[in-house]
């Protein structure tokens, strides 16, 4: 493969943005009550096919992402915003199979005195070489 067809391999798929409410976080209420996040994700693939065809078999239906992603985060529990970037993962890759792929899940309001910003983890699963 030549390095423009490996660069034409690798058009990608943004979702930014997604806000999702989740109960996770390592104190009780957090878990409780739920708080949002926000998920940017990227999923890697050849889209010329579909861009060719206009054909939406041909690429990765974002909308399934969207949905599938807001059923998790109503039903996840747990402590830390890195299993719940796991469990995205598994979900992606249940919906498009083993794509590289790139998010970033920020907790927008961590309980944390005195601070205002976002806390997040940025992760991939099938890196492009």
């Amino acid at each position: 493969m030549s390095a423009l067809t490996a660069l034409h391999a690798l058009d990608v798929i943004r979702i930014d943005d997604l806000r999702l409410w989740a109960h996770v976080g390592v104190l009780e209420h957090e878990r409780r009550d739920g708080q949002w996040f926000c998920l940017d994700l990227a999923l890697h693939l050849d889209l010329s096919s579909a861009a060719a065809a206009d054909a939406l078999e041909a690429t990765a239906d974002y909308s399934l992402a969207v949905t599938a992603l807001q059923g998790l985060a109503a039903e996840i529990r747990c402590q830390t915003i890195e299993h719940f970037s796991e469990r995205v993962f598994a979900v992606l890759e249940h919906l498009y199979g083993p794509l590289p792929m790139h998010l970033r899940l920020r907790k927008c309001s961590p309980p944390i005195a005195g601070f205002t910003g976002t806390v997040s983890v940025e992760r991939w699963r099938n890196r492009p070489s």
